[in-house]
């Protein structure tokens, strides 16, 4: 078996490698730390710091441009296109960099439901990367290893930099793919997040093009009675933590699939979550899970110590952690779940004009999934008190090859197909924007979720909002009904009407590059012109 894995290696161009594959967490583990590369912190955890990138690198990220390409993937700013020619010239070097060194091996594979699974090979620099894809990934039966083939293949050299005036990179860092090759090659960077997000990349072009399977950059989780609740957001907006419920059993931390006969499945076998200001009382999974098999990235230590300082962002803000799933106590089995009854579009506005919970016709819900939106404040500093507006396509756009309305026309067919409700919620501010109003309590989030989530909300009345459009509910258990309707909560109520206007504004101009392939519906869903603020 020895002498066909080495063959393998061969037969790709990496020569006379010291390769151990399908090493055991703990064993990559004690590597890391012989080797330097990891320290262990006091709950037996392992610590690494990925170097010079403590983040993705959006711009460095490309995809190869051929016949299976060409007129499927969306070409910009997100998706940038790379010479096949060049492609094939990085991957020799890449294996005559490899060739001779010492390597780590990982055969694992992505997607929990038997029908779309996809193998996948990574070949790693690092004991602690090839650690990482062990958490992240599906991992086999010790019996599937013996005749594993591979469908994809991962080639990770934190250490190879490319030259960028004759490899066709934009510097020395670099993540591309090819669909036709189906092989992903990662050079110049050592943050793993990469690994993980290339792989997703290449199933948010197979599934949708191949398999009629919608996939989604979110969480999801399931109840006693069997039902799938569904969860959207960008950073910030809260999707771990009310995911994260007790009465809940968790599918999954960030990517699924949505399958034509409307099954819900994990894409990954683990999580890797934000860290920062991480406290047991605040996001009590994630904090006992970190303990021998999870890996802390680009954290620092209390003085004098191995416990980790939550608090302290001295090397990045993005700190954070990777675990395999089954560090979490309560979890779905196998992580699936059928079609899901409830989506919730999570949104963090430090406006304060979006309701804190609204419902969404599937025109609204296709043109809010395709926005993607949330609003960031700007900062701290004095005097600086406007937020920041965000939008990312479909909640995840650096890792969506088609083009956005792609994604949200099978979305909205889904809800039509299965009566699904999709629900916005605004877990940022209220009466008032960042600076004068406050945070949305979090209690009344909870209570709003689980309203929906126990059909509680199935006879509520609703109301139009006279700018976005959405249904906003009346009343709601456990929540006051003045909460529900923000302008309600503003001392100032021109003024809300004012900032209403602004936003709809933005999110009309961020959409008009989407128009051209949107159908009528969707355009439908847009808030209304600023004429008709006035409520």
């Amino acid at each position: 078996m020895n002498e066909s894995k080495n063959t393998y290696l061969e037969q790709i161009g990496i020569l006379g490698a010291k390769a151990h594959w399908n090493l055991s967490p703990e064993a990559l583990s004690a590597a890391a730390v012989e080797k330097g590369m990891a320290q262990i912190v006091d709950t037996g955890a392992i610590s690494v710091h990925t170097g010079e990138f403590t983040g993705r690198s959006p711009k460095d990220r490309f995809i190869v441009e051929d016949a299976l390409t060409n007129d499927q993937v969306w070409w910009g700013d997100i998706n940038v296109g790379f010479s096949a020619d060049k492609f094939d010239q990085l991957q020799e070097k890449m294996v005559a960099y490899l060739s001779g060194k010492e390597l780590y091996v990982r055969d694992a594979y992505v997607c929990a439901h038997p029908e779309y699974r996809l193998n996948v090979r990574v070949i790693n620099e690092y004991p602690w990367s090839n650690q990482f894809a062990y958490n992240m990934f599906l991992r086999p039966e010790e019996s599937e290893l013996a005749d594993f083939q591979n469908d994809w293949l991962v080639i990770n050299a934190p250490e190879f930099k490319a030259d960028p005036s004759v490899d066709g990179t934009r510097q020395h860092n670099f993540a591309i793919l090819s669909f036709s090759k189906k092989t992903i090659l990662i050079g110049g960077t050592g943050y793993t997040g990469e690994i993980k997000k290339g792989i997703f990349s290449a199933l948010n072009f197979i599934l949708p093009t191949e398999k009629n399977v919608l996939p989604m950059h979110c969480s999801a989780n399931v109840g006693e009675a069997g039902d799938t609740a569904l969860f959207f957001g960008l950073s910030g907006t809260g999707k771990t933590t009310l995911s994260a419920d007790p009465n809940r059993r968790l599918i999954g931390d960030d990517e699924h699939g949505w399958t034509p006969d409307n099954a819900i499945f994990n894409f990954e076998g683990g999580c890797y979550a934000k860290v920062i200001d991480l406290s047991e009382e605040k996001e009590p999974d994630i904090f006992r899970a970190i303990k021998p098999g999870a890996i802390l990235e680009n954290i620092v230590f209390k003085e004098g110590t191995n416990e980790v300082d939550y608090k302290r962002s001295d090397i990045t803000e993005n700190t954070r952690v990777s675990y395999p799933i089954h560090h979490i106590d309560n979890i779905q089995v196998p992580s699936m779940g059928k079609n899901p009854k409830n989506v919730f579009f999570l949104t963090c506005d430090a406006y304060g004009v979006i309701p804190p919970i609204s419902k969404l016709t599937p025109g609204q819900a296709a043109f809010h999934f395709i926005s993607g939106y949330t609003a960031k404040v700007a900062g701290t500093e004095a005097g600086i008190t406007e937020p920041v507006t965000a939008f990312s396509a479909c909640f995840g756009a650096p890792f969506m090859p088609l083009h956005p309305t792609r994604y949200a026309e099978m979305l909205s067919s889904k809800m039509k197909e299965v009566g699904t409700n999709v629900w916005l919620v605004n877990t940022g501010w209220s009466g008032g924007p960042y600076g004068i109003g406050s945070r949305m309590s979090l209690k009344y989030t909870r209570a709003m979720i689980t309203a929906i989530l126990n059909g509680d909300m199935d006879n509520a009345e609703f109301k139009a909002h006279k700018v976005f459009g959405v249904h906003v509910p009346q009343s709601c258990p456990n929540v006051p009904d003045e909460v529900l309707n923000p302008r309600n909560t503003w001392a100032n109520k021109e003024e809300y009407d004012r900032v209403a206007d602004e936003l709809a504004a933005k999110f009309n101009r961020n959409f008009d590059k989407f128009a051209s392939q949107a159908s009528q519906e969707i355009l439908d869903g847009a808030p209304k012109a600023a004429s008709a603020a006035k409520a």
